[in-house]
């Protein structure tokens, strides 16, 4: 079988334009049967960017661009500028549920980058809640399995919640919104305890916890990153100089091996992940700092 591919034929230099003659077109023979321990691709699309595979970006960690310098980054800081609707020096109060997990250890930390005044995660383990407090600048913490949400939310968010980044729906959702102020934002990142369920999305809410949204006027949008994609190369580039200048901390669960990836994503999925989950699948996975 015979197929094309583009390789890198020169660079621009350090002060040069990139021009087409960067790259060449070459044909090459693939052979047309597989191997056990071979899979054969095609491509449909391939994204062309100013910052792509540039490990200066993420000072060698290659793996960030999967997470917090990449979909999960962009997902965190423009669902919060579209949706957050925040006001630097409005003393707004933002609880993050899921707030140790890919999306969520990022949108607390951008919440405050952004202009909150008080940010609350909601997490399941005494573990990830010393984390979002000691490392991640969180002002507060709820371990939702060993403390009452309500309560605990009444003392950490003493005026009210102003700004909600929703990653789990269900109980969790419907007690932050019940106290939620006058005008107040819901981002709706994910309903994850509401994904093994035949519901449409988003969920609906229960009846006396929709007369609140409504009372209330809070706004609650399904918020999809890919609309935004004009906004993807800023986003990015803003991800990487606060990772850069020690303002966004990244985490990661690892894994490694192909063979894991069942129970890797098993494990996300029961909340079992810090940050992003990722299974590692070459020991050349990372370079050194440029």
């Amino acid at each position: 079988m015979i197929v094309q591919r583009v390789v890198l034929n020169s660079r621009p230099g350090k002060n040069g334009n990139p021009v087409a003659e960067n790259f060449r077109v070459e044909e090459v023979n693939l052979p047309d049967n597989i191997n056990e321990g071979q899979v054969q691709v095609r491509t449909l699309y391939l994204s062309v960017d100013p910052y792509m595979v540039d490990p200066r970006l993420v000072d060698g960690h290659l793996s960030y661009f999967l997470g917090a310098i990449g979909l999960c980054g962009l997902t965190s800081l423009i669902g919060i500028q579209e949706k957050g609707h925040i006001t630097a020096g409005s003393n707004q109060t933002m609880v993050v549920s899921g707030a140790a997990g890919a999306c969520g250890s990022l949108a607390g930390q951008i919440g405050h980058l952004l202009g909150c005044s008080r940010v609350v995660g909601i997490c399941g383990t005494q573990e990830k809640c010393l984390l979002l407090t000691a490392e991640l600048g969180f002002d507060g913490a709820i371990n939702y399995k060993k403390e009452n949400v309500a309560e605990q939310l009444r003392e950490l968010c003493p005026a009210g919640v102003d700004i909600y980044f929703d990653n789990v729906g269900g109980d969790i959702s419907n007690t932050v919104i019940s106290q939620m102020n006058q005008n107040s934002h819901i981002i709706l990142c994910g309903q994850i305890s509401q994904y093994n369920k035949d519901v449409p999305y988003p969920p609906p809410l229960p009846p006396a916890v929709e007369a609140i949204q409504k009372e209330r006027n809070i706004t609650r949008e399904r918020f999809m990153v890919l609309n935004y994609k004009d906004k993807f190369e800023s986003g990015i580039l803003q991800l990487s100089q606060w990772f850069k200048e020690g303002k966004l901390k990244v985490k990661e669960t690892m894994i490694n091996g192909l063979e894991n990836m069942g129970a890797a994503f098993q494990s996300m999925m029961a909340g079992g992940n810090t940050g992003k989950q990722i299974v590692c699948i070459s020991e050349e996975a990372s370079l050194p700092s440029l």
